[in-house]
């Protein structure tokens, strides 16, 4: 898959779930419930133990069907090691110049994280596609998002930390390209007491949110 290929797929299904867990077993059961509720994309955190396993695991059950990439990847080995496991995009915190070569190296898209204007065009400047705008809620969440619009206007930004079901509306009317979503959908207490459901009827509620935004587009 093209890099371009990839900002369209995300583009099209408009929500990137963000998957931490305590362990593998329980980020995996975070993974097939999203799936289940209709939200072929997914990030798995570097923060989850084995996290480069899961990967390969997830690239080689799914392939394309599901669009697998690696987050919180904040070196170029980091980076190395994901694509080596067959992660399809990579998504910082912040900005690093090393992991966005490393995967363009490969033909891979690496989304950085920013989260002020100067922060944008040292991202723009870097030549990036998809930029995460990290932590956008406690930063004033929507109207952030509308904020950086204004002297950004063709920049696509992806808002993550804080957004939810509530909110994801308003992110996408201050024109978010999509939207990255974390403990609000990966609900690992309701995972926990064995309640997968919850996960599901939340993607699925994610997806109606989307598919609301898009027609009216």
């Amino acid at each position: 898959m093209t890099i371009e290929e990839t900002v369209r797929k995300i583009e099209e299904i408009g929500i990137v779930p963000v998957v931490r867990a305590a362990n593998v077993d329980e980020a995996r059961r975070a993974v097939d419930a999203i799936c289940s509720g209709c939200i072929p994309v997914i990030e798995i955190t570097m923060t989850v133990p084995n996290a480069p396993a899961m990967i390969q695991e997830l690239v080689r059950e799914y392939g394309n069907d599901v669009l697998t990439g690696a987050g919180s990847v904040t070196t170029a080995k980091q980076a190395e090691i994901c694509l080596d496991a067959g992660a399809q995009f990579l998504v910082s915190p912040g900005l690093s110049i090393p992991v966005l070569q490393t995967a363009a190296k490969r033909g891979i898209l690496a989304i950085p994280g920013a989260l002020t204007p100067t922060e944008v065009m040292a991202a723009l400047d870097a030549g990036v596609h998809l930029i995460k705008i990290f932590p956008c809620g406690s930063a004033g969440g929507p109207k952030h998002i509308k904020a950086l619009r204004a002297p950004f206007p063709q920049t696509r930004f992806i808002p993550t930390g804080g957004v939810n079901l509530s909110n994801a509306a308003e992110y996408f009317a201050a024109g978010s390209f999509a939207l990255g979503v974390g403990a609000d959908l990966v609900d690992l207490a309701a995972l926990r007491r064995n309640e997968p459901a919850k996960i599901i009827d939340m993607a699925k509620a994610l997806i109606a949110v989307v598919r609301q935004h898009k027609s009216k587009n």
